[in-house]
């Protein structure tokens, strides 16, 4: 049997498709829709589904209406059909839970709001039965309730210092580093700040006001990592990639599955209806781009150009590009204002390293797996890929990594001695990353951009 898990409606739609405990396929509907953040399904999407199915949605659709109604807002309801569904909080928890590498944990979850919750904190167990057979149990400790929320006020503040709220939050968190927190954003805590703050603050630098909540965030944040007993922690919602904050949890085994946010809470809501842990492999899941890559035309360009894209294979479940959808640069040179242009985006803006496993402890300090959770500080001087207070969002590139990023990798160690390239998502401001093989294509023709 096939069980299919949907989230729609709001912001960031997304699907996944389970065959037993094996993830076939998982995307965002943005992907194919082009539109940032689409809050329904595309029809290629739901294609893939038969009536046979069984369908579960991510979300309490009348729960959620009631509070929607509360807050002035209008009442909405899901347009693709669903067979059950499970509340918000508990499909983020659960796929963060079936995915992850252990089973006795806490589950830490946070975000705007769901129905009525904005944070919880979750415990995972299991039981062993007759013959092997597991019993996996998710049990809610601890719930924070609407209006009270961390997200939705970080979501509020990246509006007010002129951003996109619910997309650019991560904006915010890079500016901070340019910033002093000289402001105490306590009490907007437990004020309805669906509309914003309006025109708090208002000789207030925004570099200082992004500082002021990434501050709040990091300390409130930690107070909840503290009320998590266990030593293995799982982190989920929009809300955990906050990188930044990840990277200060102290003594815990951490695991976020890499598409945090709603769209992947399609995953946990297809995970809770047969309640069994599932095969995580990786994150690649998405639309398959079957061409052939080359790895040493990819360094050749790259040794003459310094940047070219690449768009091979599954494309990345999650925000983040790690290889088969990404902008690739030689991060020996000053490239971060070149990269910055093709992208259109702010110049401060910082980007990644993605770099192989045998030496990130020669160029990086601190916290940095293979999904670009966390921030190590930089022991190396390439500019390019540190942020202005020498952190870097690492991406560690694993032996046995199923992206091209690996064998490219090699072969540009190989030939430069640099064993790590600049790696950021191929795509431009405001625009969702690139999907499919046509995508690529107008890529390299609108931006002058070789994409392999």
């Amino acid at each position: 049997m096939r069980i299919v898990g949907i989230s729609e409606g709001y912001h960031d739609a997304g699907i996944t498709i389970l065959e037993g405990r094996r993830i076939v396929y998982a995307s965002h509907s943005e992907r194919y829709s082009k539109t940032k953040g689409d809050r329904y399904l595309h029809h290629k999407q739901w294609n893939k589904v038969s009536k046979e199915d069984t369908v579960a949605y991510y979300e309490k659709p009348f729960l959620k209406n009631l509070r929607r109604i509360y807050a002035g807002q209008t009442w909405q309801k899901p347009r693709s059909r669903y067979d059950v569904s499970f509340g918000h909080h508990q499909s983020h928890a659960a796929a963060g839970y079936y995915t992850a590498p252990f089973n006795d944990c806490n589950i830490l979850v946070i975000d705007a709001i769901g129905e009525w919750d904005t944070i919880s904190i979750w415990d995972g167990s299991c039981k062993n039965l007759y013959l092997g057979q597991k019993i996996h149990h998710l049990k809610k400790l601890k719930s924070w309730k609407y209006p009270y929320s961390l997200g939705l006020l970080y979501s509020a503040i990246t509006h007010r210092i002129g951003l996109k709220p619910n997309e650019e939050e991560y904006i915010t968190m890079g500016m901070a580093a340019f910033g002093e927190p000289k402001y105490d954003l306590t009490f907007l805590l437990d004020k309805n700040n669906h509309k914003g703050v309006g025109d708090i603050f208002l000789k207030a630098r925004s570099e200082d006001l992004a500082a002021s909540i990434q501050d709040l965030y990091e300390r409130e944040f930690l107070k909840l990592v503290d009320m998590c007993p266990k030593e293995n922690l799982i982190i989920m919602g929009g809300c955990a990639l906050n990188c930044v904050a990840n990277s200060k949890i102290q003594g815990k085994n951490i695991w976020i599955m890499p598409s945090p946010g709603d769209a992947g809470s399609s995953l946990g809501a297809a995970a809770l209806v047969q309640k069994k842990k599932l095969k995580w492999v990786d994150p690649y899941l998405g639309h398959d781009i079957q061409v052939s890559v080359n790895p040493k035309k990819v360094v050749q360009e790259l040794l003459e150009r310094k940047i070219c894209g690449v768009a091979h294979g599954k494309a990345e479940f999650g925000p983040r590009a790690l290889g088969n959808r990404s902008l690739l640069g030689d991060p020996r040179y000053d490239i971060k204002d070149t990269v910055n242009t093709i992208k259109r985006r702010q110049k401060f803006r910082p980007f990644a390293p993605a770099i192989l496993e045998e030496y990130k402890d020669e160029y990086f300090e601190g916290p940095m797996n293979e999904y670009m959770q966390f921030v190590a500080k930089a022991k190396h001087d390439y500019s390019s890929v540190t942020h202005v207070d020498g952190t870097a969002r690492v991406q560690v590139v694993k032996k046995d990594c199923k992206s091209i990023i690996r064998p490219i990798l090699e072969e540009w160690y190989d030939r430069t001695g640099c064993p790590m390239l600049l790696n950021t998502s191929l795509n431009i401001k405001g625009k969702p990353i690139v999907n499919g093989w046509n995508d690529a294509c107008e890529f390299e023709r609108l931006y002058n951009v070789a994409v392999f």
